[in-house]
């Protein structure tokens, strides 16, 4: 009988411990932190901003050498529909010109290789010399 007494005793405390989880949750909630601003996320845009300007005929060689005012301008949560969340994100790129441009980017929660990690998209007014997010980055506003 003390057994059944310590065995329900542990089974109501690791009950109690639990989180309690609602049948029908409402709503879609987003993480609170600024990913728009992440250091990780510009890291990886200038990058790939690098390889673009050295592979893309007819660009200028320049790099980005810093992001200010990143903010997000759009958020579509996770869904029956579309699976996957993304935050659109709006900042200006100082290149190493000197010139500011707006930049438009896109970052898709567990879209990286092999579907670990986050994939990000961006744009470069003026760079995007291929159309390929259509006119003046239209696709990732």
């Amino acid at each position: 009988m003390a057994r059944f007494l310590a065995l329900a005793a542990g089974l109501a405390a690791s009950f109690l411990s639990m989180q309690a989880m609602a049948a029908d949750p409402v709503g879609s909630y987003g993480a609170v932190d600024d990913v728009c601003a992440d250091a990780r996320v510009h890291s990886t845009i200038q990058k790939r901003f690098r390889y673009q300007v050295t592979h893309v005929p007819n660009l200028p060689n320049v790099d980005i050498v810093d992001f200010y005012g990143s903010y997000q301008t759009r958020y579509s949560p996770s869904s029956y529909d579309s699976p996957i969340e993304r935050r659109y994100c709006r900042a200006t790129a100082r290149l190493s010109d000197g010139r500011d441009r707006t930049i438009w980017y896109l970052i898709e929660y567990g879209q990286g290789f092999a579907g670990l990690g986050n994939n990000v998209e961006f744009c470069v007014s003026g760079f995007d010399r291929w159309n390929l997010y259509d006119g003046h980055c239209r696709v990732l506003r």
